[in-house]
């Protein structure tokens, strides 16, 4: 069985994710790992499968999903280098990282460094502009050694340079 990453893009209607989880499925993947989003009527997934068939005869399964031209489907093996992907994830907390403020350019790339730079790894982030408001949150593991007072502190003189608040919150457990 091989992991496959499977990626679907483009103008969203109904039925995409049960079209394309239906053809997976008769093939005898399994679905692993999954995200789906829409940005503005754009539809994005991306699917990790665990599949007997080869990534050419799922490509061809899934044909059907590209038949009108508004979606594009990518069907790629991961090599699993002996990786478990079931081990738990790296040591650390996971924080929330919120922002919200006037858009402009460099939001993401500034405060997101900011979290690298003090060992932190972004694992999830969405991000929204609803008229002058831009709002972004990230969920980020820090490590358990991370500098918290040093690295908010930098991350509030990052956003007041950008004009924009931040704020970091560690995640209750309930929360996930």
């Amino acid at each position: 069985m091989s992991l496959l990453a499977v990626t679907v893009l483009g103008h969203d209607r109904p039925g995409i994710v049960a079209d394309t989880t239906a053809a997976l499925s008769r093939l005898g993947g399994n679905l692993e790992d999954s995200t789906m989003t829409l940005l503005r009527g754009s539809f994005a997934m991306l699917l990790l499968v665990r599949c007997p068939a080869p990534a050419d005869e799922v490509r061809a399964a899934l044909d059907g999903l590209t038949a009108d031209g508004r979606l594009a489907v990518e069907v790629r093996p991961v090599p699993d280098d002996g990786l478990d992907l079931h081990t738990p994830p790296a040591p650390g907390a996971p924080y929330v990282l919120s922002v919200h403020g006037a858009d402009r350019p460099g939001i993401v790339s500034a405060l997101t460094g900011v979290v690298a730079a003090a060992g932190g790894n972004v694992t999830d982030l969405t991000t929204r502009l609803t008229g002058e408001l831009y709002v972004l949150l990230a969920e980020v593991t820090l490590p358990d050694v991370a500098d918290l007072a040093g690295l908010r502190g930098h991350l509030a003189q990052t956003a007041a340079d950008l004009g924009v608040e931040a704020s970091l919150r560690p995640i209750e457990a309930d929360e996930l």
